[in-house]
């Protein structure tokens, strides 16, 4: 069975005489202060994106119409809404544009089938 310890007198890393592990060299010491500020950059990166995420889309949400009557035998199918209208687009291919105010039909587009 062979001793696999270090030879009395000498460090850990095998530095002569010392007692103490011999000094890292140069280029380890650079990569491990380059790991660690870029460890900082991206957590301080994942920050500011936490934060704009939480400023660009505020909790305020647009006031919808309670109910919209649609001519007779048109379904929705897609709905946006502007500060001054909103629209609904049907099955059947018409937009519906209405008052955002009182809710009237201001106007209707029909879509030419190709």
């Amino acid at each position: 069975m062979s001793d696999q310890s270090p030879q009395p007198g000498t460090g850990q890393n095998g530095a002569p005489g010392t007692g103490q592990p011999a000094p890292e060299p140069g280029n380890l010491r650079f990569l491990r202060l380059l790991v660690t500020i870029l460890t900082g950059t991206m957590i301080a990166g994942l920050l500011v994106l936490i934060a704009l995420l939480v400023i660009r889309f505020p909790s305020a949400t647009t006031p919808l119409p309670d109910a919209i009557s649609l001519p007779d035998g048109a379904q929705a199918q897609a709905f946006t809404v502007t500060p001054g209208w909103y629209a609904v687009v049907t099955t059947d291919d018409r937009i519906l544009i209405y008052n955002r105010s009182d809710g009237a039909l201001r106007q209707e587009i029909t879509i030419q089938a190709e």
